[in-house]
């Protein structure tokens, strides 16, 4: 597989410092490495997220005015480590605190709450909020639960603008965990993707094989069956996410005044006749725009058919996996309140919104 790089060691960091020259708005720090907003007023909830590279324009490509006020960059496929968490938080805090939108990944997991941890230690108040919203798998490679994937984009979105609109860090948290619980989203691959340390595709996929319910990483998902027509496709990702019944399980919160870690409850709502969703359509990085509108058009008539009422739509590569051919769908129930931060205003590198 050909790559535009130099040498496997220097690829985050060069990637950086060409963000860095082309975004002047951005800070981006090379050690550790972490992008932030340069302008953040007083009194703002920050928002901070993060996670392997790869992904592009997620995470870095979302800061800025409306989204994330800072983002930590793993290497590639790889969680940050918590002293990126940790400084880039710092460096974000506006005295309102600060909130962490955490993707369901055990490394992500892990080295955010251990950053948590250092904020709480050093004053900063802190949340840390988990996305898992793919329905394909549960306890997969990298997870215990459900992944976090599309709905990341969503949440980034909504609780960004809801921050800049004034909202506390309990109210941030709370709308985070609302969008978490009202999204879902499945993806499948046609081709895998090559990490440039690993020099190989990461799963192999005959000729005619495609992959449903990957991961972003290219982990496996629910099985493989032989290439189908798009509709077909959009068929199986759309219903795997409509028909997917009530989910619950246990997170892990911080307890802003004891410090300690606290095991809640959650239960999302499967979807219903009646529903008004975002419907988000992403390109896992080698699928050009133009077939994902070949998947928006079945998905609108899927959804016409089961009465849910798509108010919005997101079409394009948010959240990929390097190079892999294939696509996603996020489906994410939506009132008022979340239209309405959906709506606001954005400027970031990867995401605009007038």
């Amino acid at each position: 597989m050909k790559k535009l790089i130099n040498a496997v060691d220097d690829v985050v960091r060069e990637q950086l410092q060409g963000m860095a020259a082309a975004h002047p708005e951005l800070s981006v720090h090379i050690d550790p490495h972490y992008v932030c907003r340069k302008e953040i007023r007083q009194g703002k909830v920050a928002i901070v997220s993060g996670g392997g590279s790869g992904h592009e324009p997620m995470h870095g490509g979302f800061v800025g005015f409306g989204m994330l006020d800072g983002a930590c960059p793993g290497e590639v496929f790889t969680s940050p480590t918590p002293d990126q968490m940790y400084e880039c938080a710092k460096a974000v805090d506006r005295g309102a605190g600060v909130l962490f939108i955490v993707k369901n990944y055990t490394g992500d997991v892990m080295n955010f709450e251990t950053a948590a941890e250092l904020c709480h230690a050093e004053g900063i108040k802190v949340q840390n909020i988990l996305i898992d919203d793919d329905v394909a798998v549960k306890d997969s490679l990298y997870t215990a639960g459900r992944r976090g994937v599309g709905t990341t984009v969503l949440a980034e979105k909504i609780v960004g603008a809801a921050a800049e609109a004034g909202y506390s860090l309990e109210q941030c948290a709370d709308l985070c965990r609302k969008v978490n619980s009202y999204g879902r989203s499945m993806g499948m691959a046609l081709t895998s993707c090559t990490v440039p340390a690993a020099g190989k595709p990461t799963f192999e996929l005959a000729e005619n094989e495609i992959e449903i319910g990957i991961g972003i990483h290219g982990e496996p998902g629910t099985h493989r069956s032989e290439m189908k027509p798009v509709d077909e496709l959009t068929t199986i990702l759309a219903e795997g996410i409509l028909d997917d019944p009530a989910y619950t399980r246990i997170v892990r919160e911080l307890n802003q005044e004891t410090g300690q870690w606290e095991d809640k409850q959650l239960t999302d709502a499967p979807f219903a006749k009646g529903d008004r969703v975002i419907a988000f359509v992403n390109s896992m990085g080698g699928t050009p725009v133009s077939e994902l509108y070949t998947v928006y058009r079945k998905l609108d008539a899927i959804c016409k058919e089961r009465g849910i009422v798509i108010e919005r739509n997101l079409i394009g590569p948010y959240i990929t996996s390097l190079e892999m051919q294939g696509f996603s769908i996020t489906l994410l129930r939506v009132d008022d309140e979340m239209l309405k931060f959906w709506d606001a205003k954005a400027e970031t590198p990867g995401f605009v919104k007038r």
